[in-house]
């Protein structure tokens, strides 16, 4: 035993003093490369949908997706500002093409982001509510104190829903009693929890496990709205432009689409 330990040492010696740095040097960007994850940034409605979805395609290609969700408009700021994402799912398409317009984003093969769902905006409410289940009619009872929405500057649900209230005549008659949360994901904690009586939320909200089970929803008639079109850019100075590539392959794939489409958004193809 002696004696193997003594040639390790002899052989440890036997090489040159920088050997080693530079066997660490020549290793590390084969480890980092394989350490870095995808950074998108993502609309707080894909929040219930994306993680099914980014662990599927990680199981396929081997690429770890790391992903933010909040408002669509701080995600936007956040970029213009350099945070450092590599793929913006945005709900809306106006937000993404703010960025390719800045010069902060593209899309590939065109100069307007790349479609992948519309959303669904549903008026949802507890089913231990004192009010009537959700109908157009609960928007005008008296007794709906305190109604739940998105910010209309940050959110495209929540301009969604000031379009539909405003195409009912309600806008004005409802605004003080409008409770006005951060992002769509928020709106559907205020009703959920009590703080509200009923809310203007997106269908993959009311789809998730909990809303499902303590609450019920009327889906709004899409008349009354705008569509949501809800579009992807890749961040210009991402350096993970393949793996960006093939992420919006894959959310664009039959199976993925519909995959969405149970989850309460509508395929684009």
């Amino acid at each position: 035993m002696r004696r193997i330990l003594l040639r390790s040492k002899s052989w440890r010696a036997s090489l040159p003093t920088p050997f080693f740095p530079f066997l660490f040097a020549l290793l590390l960007p084969c480890a980092t490369a394989a350490q870095t994850p995808l950074r998108v940034a993502a609309a707080a409605d894909l929040e219930p949908v994306l993680p099914p979805i980014l662990a599927q395609f990680e199981q396929q290609t081997g690429v770890h997706v790391d992903a933010t969700y909040q408002a669509s408009a701080m995600l936007t700021t956040q970029i213009e500002n350099g945070a450092p994402f590599d793929l913006f799912l945005s709900a809306d398409m106006g937000f993404p093409q703010r960025l390719i317009d800045a010069h902060v984003a593209d899309a590939p093969d065109s100069s307007t982001p790349v479609p992948y769902a519309y959303g669904t905006l549903v008026l949802w409410a507890r089913k231990d509510s004192h009010l009537p289940p959700p109908s157009l009619a609960l928007l005008s009872n008296p007794d709906l104190k305190r109604l739940a929405i998105a910010n209309p500057d940050r959110a495209p649900y929540g301009r969604a829903a000031v379009a539909a209230l405003t195409s009912l005549k309600l806008y004005d008659t409802l605004k003080p009693r409008i409770v006005t949360a951060e992002n769509i994901a928020q709106a559907a904690q205020f009703v959920d929890s009590g703080n509200a009586d009923a809310g203007l939320i997106s269908l993959t909200s009311a789809f998730t496990p909990r809303l499902s089970s303590s609450g019920s929803y009327f889906v709004v008639p899409r008349d009354l709205y705008p569509p949501i079109e809800q579009g992807a850019v890749i961040v210009s100075k991402s350096t993970q432009r393949d793996a960006a590539h093939k992420f919006l392959e894959f959310l664009l794939s039959p199976a993925v689409q519909a995959q969405l489409a149970k989850s309460g958004l509508t395929p684009v193809r």
